[in-house]
């Protein structure tokens, strides 16, 4: 047969034929499942002989059929998280904003709190005061208008869903009482401004100067943050989302508190995940000390090394590391154990002095590391020199820009790397080009460099927004969205940036023989596309979603019930 078939009886429980599907192998028209593997890739008619009376037979009609995605910097918890609390979306005016929240007053108790999401409009939160037929923000005055005996926070946004500062959120006077914000407070950091009336007294509207907001993990905390419950139930909804878009695992590069991983738990006991989860661990440190963190990594660490504990669907491995002392971090900190839209320990940063020392210790033991920070592959050169790392795979996220050296440098350390394209190519392409020089504008996301030195590459969505196929658009086309081209000689073909997405993914946990390619024997996760991401205008390849997608032989999703 074609595909090399492995058959494990004479039928398959699923095939696809009439179709487009991308192989490791080249394309080929027909695939066939048995339980949750790939059996058996060929032509229609070597397909269709293996069908029986219980097999299901999905005629493509032409369409493609890709490998699963694989997210390698997810965050897929905040997509549901999005929908848990009342939307202020549409709102074209302070009055709007009054009569919204008024409406949520009237189903809630006295004194009991209302938090909303942000002013403006998902997933951006774009040129918000624009759309504020006032041209302001609403103040303690106007939210107490619309719920008097309520106390009332609207959050700011997460800020990377914009990348453009400053945050802004409001409290009502009573939420400004139960928080014990008065004239006299002070805010507990330089980059928040607890904005005053004429009188001296607060407006209730602050403004930071940080991307992860600390205003509702200090002055705000007494509002209510997210529930284990709720936590769960959005995570499910996550994972729906995810899967219209193509996905079929996450790689949560940044680690994860306990309250996402419990909630994770929580999907897996009621049968509810459709998403494959790959964790690493965000350490809550009780102390910055070298000495408490190397006791602590010595005495719970074992369980992180190799593939650490769990299975295909939801392990938990390797270990994040940041460097971090600024007082923002200790603010945030102080809030655990909860996290708000982070879903990560703010006190898993650590001086560099202590960092360095918990990742000797973590290479001595075989436990990978994932930084996120350009100043951690430094550090990740100096642990290597002590504690060989090069067959140990760390992971480098989050790739900015690097020099021809820094990509000498990450080959030669056995690094994997993420890097969140929207991010660094579509919103600040032009910024960074600005910053480098023109002369260094292919060190922005390296992609061909990368590529030439054999470094595994992995796409993360950063959940902003979720599609992998932007950033598969962004490696091709290389375009922010002033339209200017960055790096041009650093772009990829389509199979190359659709393997990125893919296969690259699955190299971050060593699970290239698994997934992440469509070959027989490999875990049946795909995707059933609606377009064809190797012919369809470059324009139109962000714009691609998933009419079927199919993880575990498994059918989790199908666009508008289409077959």
């Amino acid at each position: 047969m074609t595909g090399h078939a492995h058959i494990l009886n004479d039928n398959a429980s699923l095939v696809l034929v009439n179709g487009k599907v991308l192989t490791s192998n080249g394309v080929r028209s027909a695939l066939a499942i048995q339980g949750n593997r790939i059996t058996a890739i060929g032509t229609d008619e070597e397909i269709s002989a293996l069908t029986g009376a219980a097999t299901e037979v999905i005629d493509l009609a032409g369409r493609t059929a890709v490998p699963g995605l694989i997210d390698g910097h997810a965050h897929m918890d905040r997509e549901g998280l999005k929908t848990v609390l009342p939307t202020l979306t549409g709102c074209r005016s302070i009055a709007e904003i009054v009569a919204r929240i008024a409406e949520i007053a009237r189903q809630k108790k006295p004194g009991e709190w209302i938090v909303t999401m942000p002013i403006g409009e998902p997933p951006g939160y774009e040129n918000v005061l624009a759309g504020i037929a006032e041209g302001r923000f609403p103040d303690r005055h106007d939210l107490d208008r619309a719920a008097p005996h309520n106390p009332v926070y609207i959050r700011s946004i997460w800020g990377y869903w914009r990348s453009t500062l400053p945050l802004i959120s409001i409290a009502n006077s009573a939420a400004l009482a139960e928080a014990g914000i008065t004239a006299a407070t002070v805010p507990p950091t330089p980059s928040i401004d607890i904005c005053k009336d004429a009188a001296g007294e607060p407006t209730g509207i602050f403004i930071e100067t940080n991307k992860m907001p600390v205003v509702e993990l200090s002055l705000m905390r007494r509002a209510p943050n997210f529930s284990a419950a709720q936590r769960a139930s959005a995570l499910a909804a996550s994972m729906r989302s995810y899967n219209e878009a193509g996905t079929t695992s996450v790689f949560e590069g940044h680690g994860v508190a306990a309250e996402v991983f419990d909630a994770y738990r929580a999907v897996r006991a009621a049968g509810r995940q459709t998403v494959r989860a790959s964790m690493i661990f965000s350490p809550a440190w009780r102390s910055t000390s070298q000495e408490d963190c190397l006791e602590l990594l010595r005495s719970w660490g074992h369980w992180l090394a190799g593939r650490g504990l769990g299975d295909h669907w939801l392990e938990m491995a390797g270990i994040y590391g940041e460097i971090d002392d600024s007082i923002e971090r200790g603010v945030r900190s102080a809030a655990f154990p909860q996290t708000g839209w982070a879903g990560f320990h703010y006190n898993s940063s650590l001086p560099r002095d202590a960092l360095k020392t918990v990742l000797i210790e973590a290479a001595r033991n075989g436990i990978r590391a994932v930084g996120i920070l350009p100043n951690m592959l430094e550090l990740f050169a100096e642990v290597g020199k002590l504690a060989p790392i090069h067959d140990q795979r760390w992971v480098l996220g989050h790739i900015v820009s690097l020099t021809p050296e820094q990509v000498r440098q990450t080959a030669d350390l056995g690094l994997a790397v993420t890097t969140h394209m929207t991010a660094y190519i579509y919103k600040r392409g032009s910024e960074l080009v600005a910053k480098l020089g023109h002369e260094r504008a292919g060190e922005i996301v390296p992609l061909r460099s990368l590529r030439e030195r054999g470094v595994p590459i992995s796409f993360g969505s950063d959940n902003a927004p979720l599609s992998l196929f932007h950033s598969v658009a962004h490696a091709v086309n290389r375009r922010d969205r002033a339209g200017a081209v960055i790096g041009p000689d650093q772009a990829l073909t389509r199979e190359e940036a659709l393997e990125c997405a893919s296969l690259g993914g699955a190299a971050l946990t060593f699970d290239e023989g698994l997934k992440g390619s469509l070959s027989v024997g490999k875990l049946a996760d795909l995707a059933v596309l609606s377009a064809d991401p190797l012919t369809c205008p470059a324009d139109n390849i962000a714009a691609i979603n998933s009419d079927i997608t199919i993880v575990d032989g498994r059918i989790v999703h199908r666009r508008n019930n289409k077959a």
